[in-house]
C-alpha cells in the first residue's frame, strides 16, 4: 500500500484530497512490518559516550521506526550527553519536556531565568520551551530523554512551559530510595523504587505531563517479578555487576514466567528499550546492589488513562 504525504511544496492544498477506505480487519491493527513496525528492542552501549568530543548523541532507532525525526520510540527521544570540562552545551529541541539524569561529572545550568548547580547523582526536569544552557566543571555525561518525536508527529510546537524547572537532588532522591528498600512491606513489592514528581501534575503523579520518571534498585541476589504497560520505557543502568539483566517477552508462560525471553545483559551506563505491552523482569544474580532509572511516556498515557499497568 502507498501512503500520500502532503508536500505543501508541490501539491495544490486549495482544493481536497482524495479520501481513501480501507475494510476494516485489514486496517483496525497496521502494527506489521510493512506498515507500522513494532517498536524494537535495541541496547545502546556506554561506549557511545566513553570519550570524544562534547556531543549529544541521540539514541536513535526512526529508521526502524519509520519516525521522520531522530526518536528512541514513537513519541520520545533519549540521548547520551558528552560534555569535556569547561565546555557549554545548549539544548532546544522541539519539546515540551526534557528530563536529566547526571551520570558522572558536576557543572552549571541555565534555563531561562532559573540557574542551578548539578552533580552526579542529580535529575533535572526543564520544560522545552525555554530551552537548556549546560557548562560543565569537570567532564561530565548526562542521560536525557525528550518527547520532541510526539510534537514531530503532531506537527505542533511548543510554544509556552508547563512547568518549573525542578531538581531533585542525589542526597534526597537516594534518602528516599534507601526508605523504600528498609521498608518493612519491601519485600512484599513488585519494586523498590519512587517516582519523581513535579508539583504542577498531581493528577499523573508524574515528573512531566508528559514524561515518567522512576529511580530503582535491585538488590543483591533477588529479581523483580514480571509486569507490562502501555508505555515505552528507556531504561539507563546507573551501576551493576555482572550478572545483572532483563528478561522481555509479549506473553507469560502458564508458570508466571516470561515465555520465549530476550535477554538484554546490563554494563553501567548502557541504555535499552523495553517495548510497550511487553512482559519485562529485572534479575540481579551478583553480590552488589543495582540501580536503573526508566523514563517512559507514562505521564501522558497515565492522564490518557491508557498506561494499563499490570503485575503477575
Amino acid at each position: 500500500m502507498n501512503v500520500a504525504v502532503l508536500d505543501r511544496t508541490t501539491t495544490d492544498v486549495s482544493t481536497p484530497g482524495n479520501g481513501r477506505f480501507y475494510e476494516y480487519s485489514k486496517a483496525a491493527n497496521p502494527i506489521r512490518p510493512s506498515l507500522t513496525p513494532r517498536i524494537p528492542y535495541h541496547f545502546f552501549a556506554p561506549s557511545l559516550y566513553a570519550g570524544g568530543e562534547t556531543r549529544i548523541v541521540p539514541l536513535d532507532l526512526s529508521e526502524a521506526l519509520k519516525c521522520p525525526s531522530p526518536a528512541t520510540g514513537p513519541g520520545l527521544c533519549a540521548n547520551f550527553v558528552r560534555i569535556i570540562r569547561g565546555d557549554a552545551l545548549t539544548l532546544r529541541p522541539n519539546a515540551t519536556s526534557m528530563v536529566f539524569y547526571v551520570h558522572r561529572g558536576h557543572g552549571q545550568a541555565r534555563c531561562g531565568d532559573v540557574a542551578f548547580d548539578w552533580k552526579a547523582g542529580d535529575f533535572f526536569a526543564i520544560p522545552g520551551p525555554t530551552g537548556l544552557d549546560l557548562t560543565a566543571g569537570d567532564d561530565a555525561a548526562l542521560y536525557a530523554v525528550n518527547d520532541a518525536p510526539l510534537l514531530t508527529y503532531l506537527g505542533a510546537t511548543a510554544d509556552h512551559a508547563r512547568f518549573r524547572p525542578t531538581l531533585f537532588r542525589a542526597e534526597d532522591a537516594n534518602r528516599e530510595l534507601a526508605a523504600a528498600m528498609n521498608d518493612p512491606a519491601a519485600a512484599e513489592r513488585s519494586r523498590i523504587s519512587v517516582l519523581l514528581a513535579a508539583d504542577e501534575f498531581p493528577l499523573t503523579r508524574t515528573v512531566t505531563h508528559t514524561l515518567w520518571a522512576m529511580y530503582g534498585i535491585i538488590g543483591a541476589h533477588t529479581e523483580q517479578k514480571p509486569h507490562r504497560h502501555q508505555s515505552i520505557a528507556l531504561d539507563f543502568i546507573v551501576d551493576c555487576a555482572p550478572g545483572c539483566y532483563t528478561l522481555v517477552g509479549p506473553e507469560l508462560a502458564a508458570d508466571g514466567t516470561i515465555a520465549n525471553a530476550t535477554r538484554v545483559d546490563w554494563e553501567s551506563g548502557c541504555a535499552f528499550v523495553t517495548p510497550p505491552g511487553y512482559w519485562h523482569a529485572h534479575f540481579n544474580e551478583s553480590g552488589a546492589n543495582a540501580r536503573l532509572i526508566p523514563i517512559q511516556d507514562a505521564g501522558l498515557q497515565t492522564y490518557l488513562r491508557t498506561l494499563d499497568i499490570r503485575f503477575t
